[in-house]
């Protein structure tokens, strides 16, 4: 849906070097991302994006991906609140930070979900890229 939007110059000139600066990028395309990411911090405050080698993913401010917190939360033994401490122990975090992912995960379970999935599709690539090596090297 078209909007017009009257950017500031010097916003409009930064807006520009910085697209040019991402292989692949437009103006519009960024600004139209950056829009987006401003507003899922501004609903979920704890949460920052960073990028990846996947692309951008939505993180702890203060420390690991949503999606890292969720695998570990989905492969933990135990349910509910001690599900929550497990993982807070597990990965050094405080309960408080562990809820921030999960609040994060119930707006946006389906694409945290596709980052799990990728994840592991990785790690199961290495694995085999490893395994091959040994087998080479034996």
């Amino acid at each position: 849906m078209p909007l017009s939007v009257r950017f500031p110059p010097g916003v409009l000139d930064r807006l520009r070097r910085r697209a040019q600066s991402i292989p692949g990028s437009t103006p519009s395309g960024l600004a139209i991302r950056l829009m987006e990411e401003g507003l899922r911090q501004a609903e979920h405050p704890e949460i920052v994006f960073k990028d990846r080698p996947t692309g951008r993913c939505a993180a702890l401010a203060f420390g690991p991906d949503v999606w890292e917190v969720t695998k570990a939360l989905h492969e933990f033994d135990e349910r509910g609140p001690a599900a929550v401490g497990g993982t807070a122990e597990l990965l050094g975090l405080t309960e408080s930070a562990v809820r921030v992912a999960i609040a994060y995960y119930a707006d946006y379970a389906d694409e945290i979900d596709a980052e799990v999935d990728a994840a592991k599709a990785a790690s199961e690539a290495a694995e085999r890229a490893w395994l091959s090596e040994q087998r080479l090297l034996a």
